[in-house]
């Protein structure tokens, strides 16, 4: 694991010192810090420095290289050259590379080809000497590795595969992470296909075909199919992954996962498997394993590092099998501050008075996926405490959080949202969280609530929030129940943030921006943002996301407008006139100040365009 010449200073503390100090990643003092600490540790082990094996994977031998540079990174310390950031492993080895003339690559794994990572070497080579081919291209093939100088472990991997090698550094703890993960996988997918192989021929629900099935085909105890789909699940938190997708194709079973709102292709496993890691996924979830021809829904409940994540999994049946997705209820984004949801000064100043009235029906409208369960659950957070009864009805219950009292809609049992808000009402509540307003039962029991001295919030799938008054008479409500009991309406979307690792500025005339539908409230050439893609994004330009908002109080005049049934347009334009910021003017906003772009404003808002 060393240089040719057997010589360890390109790995010595005092090398990697000198080359981050010269780059500007460290300042001086920082530098003698590190010594400092080595120091210490040095007395502490009454040993040479690099005899020493730091605290991670692998034999000392073969991690004593790394001892300078994981001594530097676990101390965390702030960046020269922008003390907004820590110097992280990603920073340190990206920057040695450089100086040692190699490429640097961070590897994203869901580009990685899983055959091509676990078939070219076996995992005790790829683990002994922390090497990883990542890719092939005209007869050239890659490998990621924190040491770019084990001149014997590359040339091995040359002989072997009969190709060219060219090796690219890449973090040590990414390799160590991706040779656990993919050759893991692989191998607990590869035995669980030998196990359950047999006729290639499965038309799912689109075709019958009969064949007598082993007696132990579907075992979703099996310790591969186990692994297997542990290895899913913390491979889809690691890559901040909302939803899971296991798709049935004819010759193959396709894992997707949904990252940022975009789907991205992470593996196809063999069709052979399918059924067995449904199965498991099953009987974690506690639904019936012999069903295959009705929709199910279950949760799981399962550790992420210090926190519990509620996963709500559902099963449908369809042309080559049955589909599961997989929806991850991360409690650290579905309980947030409400300051950090994306609400401009004055629209949070409207909302948190909304939320504080003593009774009265507050709506979130919105489509799917536009953040209204985050929303809701970070409010009911906001205003919970000891001496309020919260109680919600869900359709599912999506994460479950010790201070409400949450109740799940069971049509089957006779419990709905509109049936089950009557016993409500006999259980003391303050404050009624209702998961959808579906039908007029429900708004008139809401309504009933809320006219009794209650605090009630739901939902509308609308577009607007202007809309979500229509629904209402649409829906069959009288206007002076309207008119009586609501007292402001949020309307929202998420939009993608621009990645903050590889922004750039740059200019367009406010006259393209107007012909897009899009006011800046400028003349001239406009400073913007945008993201030029990168490792941390994925190369999308995006990391993270935030909302959009638009709040619309309930005021006086919009009340006489809705006893006199006006359209939509005529509410939207009078909450204008009385201040209402609508979610494109908002997302202008969030454009003008750097947060996301004009596509996505386009993209998100492009109904008010």
């Amino acid at each position: 694991m060393l240089p040719p010449n057997g010589d360890k200073s390109l790995f010595s503390l005092r090398s990697v010192c000198a080359i981050l100090y010269k780059k500007g990643l460290i300042s001086k003092s920082q530098a003698k810090q590190i010594l400092t600490r080595d120091a210490v540790f040095r007395k502490k082990r009454k040993g040479p420095a690099d005899s020493k094996m730091p605290p991670s994977e692998g034999s000392a031998q073969e991690q004593a290289p790394f001892y300078a540079i994981d001594l530097i990174v676990g101390m965390k310390l702030t960046r020269a050259d922008n003390a907004k950031l820590i110097l992280d492993e990603d920073a340190v080895y990206e920057t040695l590379a450089r100086a040692w003339r190699f490429p640097y690559k961070k590897i994203d794994p869901l580009k990685l080809d899983l055959n091509l990572v676990t078939t070219i070497i076996p995992r005790t080579f790829a683990k002994r000497h922390l090497v990883l081919p990542v890719g092939v291209k005209g007869g050239v093939l890659t490998v990621a590795t924190p040491n770019p100088f084990n001149v014997e472990a590359l040339d091995d991997i040359a002989r072997a595969s009969l190709m060219k090698v060219r090796p690219v550094v890449s973090p040590k703890r990414d390799i160590v992470k991706l040779i656990q993960e993919f050759f893991g996988f692989k191998r607990s997918i590869s035995e669980a296909e030998i196990q359950f192989a047999g006729p290639a021929v499965d038309l799912g629900n689109l075709e019958q075909y009969v064949r007598l099935r082993a007696s132990d085909e579907l075992p979703s105890t099996d310790q591969h199919i186990v692994n297997a789909v542990n290895y899913l699940f913390v491979y889809a938190f690691e890559q901040r992954a909302s939803d899971i997708h296991i798709e049935p194709k004819r010759n193959v079973s396709r894992v997707r996962m949904r990252i940022d709102g975009i789907l991205h292709n992470v593996y196809d496993l063999p069709k052979t498997v399918h059924s067995a890691i449904i199965s498991r996924i099953k009987t974690l979830s506690r639904l019936d394993m012999a069903e295959k021809r009705r929709p199910q829904d279950g949760r799981i409940k399962m550790d992420k590092g210090d926190v519990e994540v509620e996963i709500r999994v559902s099963t449908v049946p369809v042309a080559f099998g049955e589909k599961v997705v997989m929806r991850i209820m991360d409690p650290d984004i579905l309980f947030q501050d409400l300051e950090t949801l994306g609400f401009s000064a004055t629209d949070f100043i409207r909302y948190n008075h909304f939320i504080n009235m003593p009774h009265g029906i507050i709506l979130v409208c919105g489509p799917t996926g536009s953040g209204k369960s985050t929303t809701l659950y970070s409010t009911l957070r906001a205003i919970s405490s000891p001496e309020v009864n919260v109680t919600t009805v869900e359709d599912p219950i999506e994460m479950v959080h010790e201070s409400f009292n949450q109740i799940a809609v069971q049509p089957l049992a006779g419990i709905t949202f509109s049936s089950i808000l009557r016993n409500i009402l006999r259980q003391d509540p303050d404050i009624i969280m209702i998961g959808e307003m579906r039908d007029l039962e429900t708004a008139e029991n809401a309504i009933q609530a809320a006219l009794t001295g209650h605090l009630v919030l739901s939902t509308l799938h609308t577009n607007d929030a202007a809309s979500a008054i229509t629904r209402l008479l649409d829906l069959g409500v009288p206007p002076f129940l309207i008119q009586s009991t609501l007292i402001g309406i949020l309307g929202q979307r998420l939009v993608r943030k621009i990645c903050v690792h590889c922004q750039e500025d740059f200019e367009i005339k406010a006259s393209e921006l107007l012909e897009m539908g899009l006011d800046p409230g400028k003349k001239g050439r406009i400073s913007l943002k945008r993201g030029r893609g990168c490792l941390k994004c994925r190369g999308t330009g995006f990391l993270g996301r935030t909302g959009i908002f638009e709040v619309l109080p309930v005021t006086e005049s919009i009340k006489r407008h809705i006893v006199d049934h006006a359209d939509v347009s005529a509410i939207s334009d009078l909450a204008k006139r009385e201040g209402m910021v609508t979610m494109r003017e908002n997302a202008v906003r969030k454009m003008l100040d750097g947060v996301t772009t004009y596509q996505e404003v386009l993209r998100v808002t492009w109904e008010q365009g």
